[in-house]
């Protein structure tokens, strides 16, 4: 008998207070690995969701930028104004004041009017500040840049004759402004070209803000297919413009605050707010193109963890 308490003795087991410090011990082990898997679940959902910021932000710019690279082309009339009577033929029927988007000044719709001021191929305002605006849109964001910008669409084409959209024939010296639902004009050594008028601007979509495109198409730009949607989760889009006003293409870049005089003297950067798109020193038919560069800033926020983190993207396109 003491032999069998002798043995049973040297196989004791562990009290209760080893037992619940181990308990503690692995408890406390348990919630580190626990924690470690939470911060690493975390951090591949952070990464995704910046890595989906910086896609959206990079399909915005490549949305835009083949747009301002070439606004203001018009083929072979390019850098000639286009004045309908002149040398610009309306044969398309007029856009309606309703279904087209009409920017400040007063040659400024789809299509030049009969007036001797420049037809504006580029325009924009500031959502909310001033009094312009394109009557065409609604619930624009404050505090938003709303670009406009016609070109032509390249190369050119030898079937214009998409029912949805409207072409320009052009030489040197003539225009001739058409639908693709009528018959091609006859047009002596010209080609014929897609004729582009187009919108960005931010809207929001429920809570979640949204790059918008307004389109031109056969009747205006108030048609069901004039709506696109482009990329969500674009909070804001600056606009900053290169102004050339002296006509010597030099590129001195600064950046400028506010709106300190009418008269640009240099190339600068400026906010929209100063509406200096096309200067008008008393000239009514001052160019564009004097606009050299157009610098465009998104700025993005995720929808839930990275909320408070802004991711700014921004695109150097110049425009010649």
């Amino acid at each position: 008998m003491k032999l069998m308490r002798k043995g049973l003795s040297n196989h004791a087991g562990f009290s209760l207070v080893e037992l619940m410090v181990a308990m503690i011990i692995g408890l406390f082990l348990t919630l580190g690995v626990f924690t470690m898997f939470s911060m690493s679940s975390s951090n591949v959902t952070t990464t995704s969701q910046f890595n989906q910021l910086q896609e959206n932000g990079r399909i915005a710019l490549a949305l835009m930028e083949r747009d301002i690279s070439q606004l203001g082309f018009m083929g072979d009339i390019t850098g000639t104004e286009l004045v309908r009577g002149v040398n610009t033929t309306l044969l398309a029927a007029i856009i309606p004041t309703g279904d087209d988007c009409i920017g400040g000044g007063i040659n400024n719709a789809s299509f030049p009017n009969t007036t001797s001021s420049h037809f504006r191929k580029l325009w924009g305002y500031e959502a909310g500040v001033g009094t312009e605006s394109l009557a065409c849109l609604t619930n624009v964001v404050k505090n938003t840049d709303v670009i406009q910008i016609k070109r032509l669409s390249g190369p050119p084409t030898t079937n214009p004759n998409d029912v949805n959209r409207y072409y320009i024939g052009a030489t040197a010296n003539q225009a001739i402004i058409f639908s693709g639902s009528q018959p091609t004009p006859t047009l002596d050594n010209g080609r014929f070209w897609e004729y582009v008028h187009r919108v960005y601007y931010i809207q929001n979509d429920g809570s979640i803000p949204v790059l918008r495109r307004r389109l031109l198409l056969n009747g205006g730009m108030n048609t069901s297919g004039s709506y696109e949607q482009l990329v969500e989760g674009i909070e804001n889009m600056r606009i900053l413009y290169g102004f050339d006003n002296d006509e010597n293409s030099t590129m001195k870049e600064r950046a400028v605050k506010g709106c300190a005089s009418k008269t640009v003297k240099e190339l600068q950067w400026k906010f929209f707010p100063c509406r200096l798109l096309c200067i008008h020193d008393g000239d009514t038919r001052t160019k564009c193109t004097s606009v050299l560069r157009i610098r465009i800033l998104y700025f993005e926020h995720a929808r839930s963890n990275l909320s408070t983190l802004p991711l700014l993207l921004q695109n150097n396109t110049p425009y010649s």
